[in-house]
């Protein structure tokens, strides 16, 4: 079931949810690679998603608390979208593609595909404003 964070991300795409310790060294090591994420392991990238009261991955995100304090859905249903905040996080798949256009499709998926958000939050805005 499609499990949409505040700011987009399909939390329930994301490896940081998963119980097996490998998959999750996967994810470390891709975003070590991609992104240039050092601050993770394998035991603090666990994440139950911004929307439970579990376990972060991202506890200095600058989205989550701005969401949650002004009771919004996600940032789509937001009257100051897209901010700041927003646009540092959010990608679509052609930036990613273009970003790193060698990328296996294996690694895609592990790395990048749960961020894959700018089109999603945009149409969810538009449905909103018609």
């Amino acid at each position: 079931m499609e499990e949409l964070a505040l700011c987009g991300y399909r939390c329930d795409l994301c490896a940081a949810r998963s119980d097996d310790p490998e998959v999750r060294q996967r994810l470390v090591d891709g975003w070590r690679k991609y992104f240039g994420h050092t601050m993770y392991t394998v035991d603090n990238v666990r994440c139950d998603g911004c929307l439970n009261k579990g376990r972060l991955a991202d506890t200095n995100c600058g989205v989550r608390p701005c969401a949650m304090e002004k009771g919004v859905e996600n940032c789509a249903h937001c009257d100051e979208f897209p901010c700041d905040k927003l646009e540092k996080l959010w990608g679509s798949e052609e930036e990613y593609r273009k970003k790193f256009p060698d990328i296996a499709e294996e690694d895609f998926n592990l790395c990048m595909r749960q961020f894959v958000s700018k089109e999603r939050l945009l149409q969810i805005h538009a449905e909103l404003k018609k």
